[in-house]
């Protein structure tokens, strides 16, 4: 049989895209614990059950693997320290986090986008994990966008979608295409600056995107959407995607910028020196923030990290 690396096939699990959950739960002598995991599935709607998979190596391991109630928090976008916290965090995570409690004395965090109360319906060993199977006795439902994970990266969906909202002017569609160490740009007259299309019905950018791309002899897979903005003069809406990929095809304005050398250069305007030195920072620890603003202001929506 063939010997499967754990942190490449760790690597593969995370390519499906999920949301957040931070999983709760109280002791016997009281206290609470809480876990955040993305290893959560509706099972069941007759009856209602879904599923959530702790850890062995969790120190709440036992008491979730015993418990007779558990909560489900879906959490919100926005909500990516809370996230952090219940990854990470060591101490009392629940002093750090505005939370209230069912009628079972489980906490439920506060803020999340949906909340499930459950009774615990099976537990079932299952490798390092166990597969927590809950029946769901309650649940709230807010009105709030859903926190996104993939590829050991927060996504937020809502803010992605921004970059469509119908807006006046020119619409401008980017990508800053990763190639190893190197960075794919375009050379200009004015300077560098990543590949774009132009176009003013929104709906077709992204194709049109891909196939500006290839016709630049570019082959690349789109990520994340990473930066988003708006000019007054001229009028136009900026929307530039991470990137990976490669030169398939040579193209005499297409060349390989070092990613390090990225604040030596001259860029075809302030906004995306801007935004390119930001990629070149960031790149260091591949924590990668949407930005959503205008070419003077915005704000930076961090995003990354891993569970």
């Amino acid at each position: 049989m063939t010997s499967i690396e754990p942190r490449a096939l760790r690597n593969a699990f995370g390519s499906f895209m999920t949301g957040v959950t931070v999983v709760t739960a109280r002791r016997d002598d009281g206290t609470f614990v809480g876990f955040t995991a993305n290893s959560f599935s509706s099972v069941s709607l007759d009856p209602p059950l879904l599923l959530v998979c702790p850890g062995k190596f969790l120190s709440s391991y036992e008491t979730f693997a015993n418990c007779t109630h558990f909560a489900v928090n879906i959490l919100s976008e926005g909500q990516e320290e809370v996230s952090n916290l219940f990854a990470s965090f060591k101490g009392d995570r629940f002093a750090q986090v505005p939370h209230f409690f069912d009628v079972h004395g489980v906490p439920l965090i506060e803020g999340a986008a949906v909340t499930f109360l459950c009774a615990t319906e099976q537990v079932v060993p299952a490798g390092d994990h166990c597969i927590l199977l809950g029946r769901v006795v309650d649940f709230s439902h807010a009105d709030r966008a859903g926190l996104g994970y993939v590829n050991g990266q927060y996504f937020s969906l809502g803010l992605e979608r921004a970059a469509f909202v119908e807006t006046s002017g020119t619409a401008i569609c980017g990508a800053i295409v990763e190639d190893g160490e190197n960075v794919l740009m375009v050379r200009t007259a004015e300077g560098l600056r990543p590949p774009h299309c132009t176009h003013i019905e929104r709906g077709r950018l992204i194709n049109e995107l891909r196939e500006t791309l290839v016709s630049k002899g570019i082959a690349a897979d789109l990520g994340q959407a990473y930066s988003v903005f708006e000019s007054a003069k001229p009028r136009a809406h900026y929307t530039y995607f991470l990137a990976t990929g490669h030169i398939k095809t040579p193209n005499a304005d297409i060349i390989a910028v070092p990613i390090a050398d990225l604040a030596n250069q001259t860029f075809a305007s302030a906004p995306i020196a801007r935004m390119m030195t930001r990629f070149a920072l960031e790149h260091q620890t591949r924590n990668f923030a949407l930005y959503l603003g205008d070419t003077e202001d915005g704000a930076i929506h961090t995003a990354t990290t891993r569970m």
